[in-house]
């Protein structure tokens, strides 16, 4: 689709047509695809504004950065959340406004992809401090992916906090939580750790045991 179809595309009512237009401009350099993303950073339809954020990771320029800064503040999550993955692909200079919507957005959706995109940078200090804040999250699943963060801080500078985080959720209620921390403990060689896997190896819940023994495959 050349230039002149993709704009067509772009300023048609249906929204089909739009998406199309979207992913034509996959094969354009981000010069030219840029402005017409943000063009469309307002549309009306959700679908159509999660590929625009999804486009302008993909291409990646400052008026992109910027469009994405906005999108972080629309009023559908799903579309927060698909402009916080595509900022984390903007490397440095994302991790502010990252740490900032994780803590302003109590959305599940953000908070587990922001700490998922963390686990991706080498930014130890931001991963632990947004790793303990979601332990205490309402969110399984944010809890889960937080255990999960603490797991990839075995071999940094941040390793024994990790560890301190990790070993207090080997007792949680929630059988769940339990095998993320069995997961996570394996990547540690302290004894601590060896301790609390021991432990978790005769969990009453035979999936704690099993995340232990696949592993072990």
């Amino acid at each position: 689709m050349n230039e002149v179809e993709i704009r067509g595309h772009l300023q048609s009512d249906d929204p089909q047509r739009r998406m199309r237009g979207l992913t034509a401009l996959r094969d354009y350099e981000p010069d030219v695809a840029v402005p017409l993303l943000t063009n469309l950073v307002g549309d009306p339809e959700v679908l159509v504004r999660s590929f625009v954020a999804m486009g302008l990771g993909r291409k990646r320029s400052q008026a992109g950065f910027e469009a994405l800064l906005g999108m972080m503040g629309d009023g559908d999550a799903n579309i927060r959340a698909e402009a916080a993955s595509s900022l984390a692909l903007y490397g440095e200079a994302s991790v502010p406004y990252l740490r900032r919507l994780f803590q302003e957005d109590n959305g599940w959706l953000s908070r587990h992809g922001i700490i998922a995109s963390m686990m991706e940078m080498p930014y130890p200090e931001v991963l632990l401090e947004l790793c303990q804040q979601g332990l205490s999250d309402r969110n399984l699943l944010v809890r889960e992916t937080a255990l999960d963060g603490l797991g990839t801080l075995a071999q940094t500078t941040q390793s024994d906090r990790a560890l301190e985080l990790l070993l207090s959720q080997a007792d949680s209620p929630q059988w769940q939580l339990r095998a993320r921390v069995a997961h996570g403990l394996r990547h540690f060689g302290d004894g601590r750790a060896e301790a609390a896997l021991e432990q978790l190896r005769q969990d009453p819940d035979h999936r704690v045991v099993a995340t232990l023994l696949d592993a072990a495959l």
